[in-house]
């Protein structure tokens, strides 16, 4: 399945507490109507922006999520590789 970066602006994220962003966690999980079509795999917060890695069939399933949770989805980038500091030459 297609991995996904999305780029929410969310201006003050970097302020929100841990019972805030707990329920944001929460909301986004309790999406059952879309089943186990998309999976969040982590989110990344700065002071601005939340940064959400997911695995979904398409980017329309990313921005549904968005939109039935309420959630901004500014950017979604298919992630086409990965690379990480043991990547070398094949």
């Amino acid at each position: 399945m297609p991995k996904y970066v999305i780029e929410r602006e969310f201006p003050g994220a970097g302020k929100l507490t841990g019972g805030q962003l707990q329920g944001i966690s929460q909301k986004s999980c309790g999406l059952r109507k879309l089943g186990s079509q998309i999976q969040w795999i982590e989110s990344y917060v700065t002071d601005d922006k939340v940064y959400c890695i997911c695995m979904a069939p398409n980017e329309e399933m990313v921005r549904e999520h968005a939109r039935q949770g309420g959630f901004p989805a500014n950017r979604v980038s298919e992630v086409k590789q990965m690379i990480d500091p043991t990547t070398t030459l094949q």
